[in-house]
């Protein structure tokens, strides 16, 4: 009998490597980027680093600059949705619907940065998000404050740390009932902003950034971090994206 030209140990290697590449990842991701108003510069950083979250955390991505006719069949094989600095409105109403079944089936969302800035007139996207963004002043270095340290990621962010980046001011809730998990100290730069037809002068005490929530069957993870390119190579910051991207999939924190 002839022997093969790999070793045993190659042999068990090979098939190793084999094994684990048939393994079903943790989870399936669905990373949408399209925007229909201001397209930020800093998305194809996000797409680099939310990829390379999947590499490092086993999970799959598939993005789309564009959402093409998302459906329920398309949809099914995903576990979280993921809205990357999107704006404006960007599905069809059919879509819409397609969405809505897919989070009341149990799945999962997480919006960021302008995430929050999309869909304005769609009732339940603004329920899910749960608060829309109202006005932004210029890019500035402020203190981050943690509001809750229950939930999974925030270890870069103790100590009120400095961090540069668009600070959104937002609207009202538009449903009770939300996690807060960071704010901004407005004392520690200047919140007022105006526009043509809009005037800021920040949210007072208390100014979220972050939060988290159940709706409407599944579960919504929003960050307002996320504007300067820079942060999606940060450790603070993708920390605290898969936090929220792995318990918006399963459920866990």
């Amino acid at each position: 009998m002839r022997l093969s030209r790999f070793s045993l140990p190659t042999l068990i290697i090979l098939f190793t490597g084999f094994s684990i590449k048939a393994q079903n990842k943790q989870f399936k991701a669905l990373l949408l980027t399209e925007t229909a108003g201001w397209h930020h510069e800093s998305i194809p950083d996000g797409i680099a680093a939310i990829k390379e979250l999947g590499n490092r955390h086993f999970f799959d991505v598939q993005w789309h600059q564009e959402a093409g006719k998302l459906n329920d069949k398309y949809l099914e094989s995903f576990q979280v949705l993921i809205f990357l600095n999107t704006t404006g409105n960007i599905l069809d109403s059919a879509e819409q619907k397609a969405v809505e079944r897919f989070i009341q089936s149990g799945k999962g969302y997480v919006g960021i940065h302008s995430a929050s800035d999309t869909e304005y007139d769609w009732e339940w996207y603004t329920q899910l998000v749960g608060r829309m963004f109202f006005l932004h002043p210029p890019i500035q270095t402020a203190r981050l404050q943690l509001t809750a340290n229950s939930f999974p990621g925030l270890q870069g962010f103790a100590g009120s740390p400095l961090w540069t980046d668009e600070w959104y001011e937002f609207g009202p809730e538009k449903i009770k009932g939300l996690n807060y998990i960071l704010s901004v100290d407005e004392s520690s730069y200047n919140p007022a902003a105006k526009n043509a037809t809009k005037e800021a002068k920040g949210m007072g005490a208390f100014h979220p950034i972050s939060w988290y929530h159940d709706f409407d069957g599944g579960r919504s993870f929003y960050t307002a971090l996320g504007h300067v390119p820079a942060v999606y190579r940060d450790p603070s910051f993708l920390q605290h994206l898969y936090a929220g991207i792995f318990w918006a999939a399963t459920g866990k924190k």
